[in-house]
């Protein structure tokens, strides 16, 4: 499966922006997909997951800020993200995984990743 992610930009602090992660075939076959974020210099972390059952799993740092979603239907998964920081400024990546864990995995499928900027 290929993912394209989309909706990064450039938003002030406080303000919100909702990530797209379009999925190339059916999503139905993972059970868990989601978003992961990078800044130089660190390892990706993860920002939220959502298994095909709608369980959902959040980083510490988000704190009730964003949401994840997923339309089957649209082979879709979204991340609406409220209250941004700057400090959330960071690459965004989203991922498809077979297998139902909330662990990262060598058998993970990656989207290109979208740029994020907070700042005023």
């Amino acid at each position: 499966v290929q993912l394209q992610a989309s909706g990064g930009g450039l938003v002030q602090p406080g303000g919100s922006l909702r990530l797209s992660c379009a999925a190339s075939g059916s999503i139905l076959s993972m059970n868990v997909m989601g978003w992961y974020r990078q800044v130089p210099g660190k390892q990706r972390e993860l920002i939220a997951g959502i298994k095909r059952g709608g369980s959902t799993n959040y980083g510490d740092f988000v704190e009730g800020r964003f949401t994840i979603s997923r339309d089957n239907t649209k082979n879709t998964v979204y991340l609406q993200m409220n209250r941004l920081k700057p400090e959330d400024t960071a690459v965004y990546y989203c991922f498809a995984r077979r297998r139902s864990s909330w662990l990262k995995g060598s058998d993970d499928y990656w989207g290109q990743g979208t740029q994020v900027t907070v700042s005023s």
